[in-house]
């Protein structure tokens, strides 16, 4: 919950966006003429602006300086709660999604949209495009409630955030810790979230466990900033469902698994946090692994923070962040 967060709001988004109903990606163009659109007050349900009954599809624009985020290492987007599914993009590019679209839909309404935005992203000189592509089934529909904003971190530790986009696929192979791996065809999944938030095929998932584990693995890549000491780094991952694995490089650098069956396993409420050896580091680009066993109810990497940072700001790290 953002409340939980120690995040100031840099940037006030609750205002007059541009909204239409329908559906088309080049909507999420940043150079798209969004003039003839109708503006619609966020946060509210669109059935209270006008379009009442309307179920479907809709898009929300809207946009923002970017001297109010110039200073700022870390940038947060929050879009409250969402009514039902949503892919958010800034200056053209996915940074965030919750529940799915048809026809495979999963609803996301109970959870908060808060999303990680990478800096590069962002344009600190000139103007920002937010493109909000929307589906709804009932009730209001929209960016209904919420402190809509930009929002930075309080603390100023050095830190590599690792929320966001990672590659996800269902089932276990030990050739999926490797950085040559071909992962292109992998699903896109937020984390942190459970994956049945994320639209996972809960039915599917659940077919034939006769008890045993089901497994997933997450996946990306990633640079470290030169600020960071790479001989003290760890990898802080937040709170996984259940057990897991992690390795960087195809080197694993931590595990927990206390061994004990669901209903009594505690594995999912311990914070991970292992030390990253600096010669499994590589120059440049580097990829992490996770490899997560579920024993029952929903899974995956579900609560942050999320990042590699120095072993000496790791405590703060997760207090300030949660």
């Amino acid at each position: 919950m953002l409340e939980s967060k120690d995040l100031r709001k840099i940037s006030d988004l609750e205002e007059s966006w541009k909204f239409t109903i329908g559906d088309d990606l080049i909507w999420a163009n940043p150079n798209f003429d969004d003039s003839n659109w109708e503006s619609i007050k966020v946060p509210g349900a669109w059935e209270n602006y006008g379009f009442n009954g309307y179920d479907g599809h809709a898009w929300y624009r809207t946009t923002f300086s970017g001297s109010s985020i110039r200073n700022e290492p870390h940038i947060y987007l929050n879009l409250g709660y969402i009514d039902d599914v949503d892919q958010v993009f800034i200056n053209g590019h996915l940074i965030g999604f919750s529940g799915s679209f048809p026809p495979d839909f999963h609803t996301a309404y109970k959870a908060l949209r808060l999303y990680y935005v990478p800096k590069k992203l962002l344009k600190t000189d000139g103007s920002n495009v937010i493109a909000v592509r929307v589906f709804d089934t009932v009730h209001g529909g929209g960016i209904i409630s919420g402190s809509i904003g930009l929002y930075a971190p309080n603390h100023s530790i050095k830190v590599h955030i690792m929320e966001g986009i990672w590659k996800f696929s269902y089932g276990d192979s030990i050739d999926w810790k490797q950085p040559k791996f071909n992962d292109t065809k992998w699903e896109n999944k937020i984390v942190p979230s459970f994956w049945k938030s994320e639209g996972w095929n809960i039915k599917k998932f659940y077919e034939n466990r006769n008890q045993k584990p089901e497994y997933g693995w997450y996946r990306k890549n990633f640079i470290l900033p030169d600020n960071l000491n790479t001989d003290n780094l760890v990898a802080v991952l937040g709170k996984i469902d259940d057990f897991d694995r992690v390795f960087i490089n195809g080197k694993m650098i931590g595990s927990t698994n206390d061994g004990k069956p669901f209903g009594i396993s505690q594995s999912y409420q311990e914070t991970r946090i292992y030390r990253i050896p600096r010669n499994y580091l590589r120059d440049g680009t580097n990829l992490i692994a996770v490899r997560v066993a579920d024993m029952g109810g929903e899974a995956g990497i579900y609560e942050g923070p999320i990042g590699i940072l120095e072993e000496d700001d790791a405590g703060e790290f997760i207090r300030s962040e949660r």
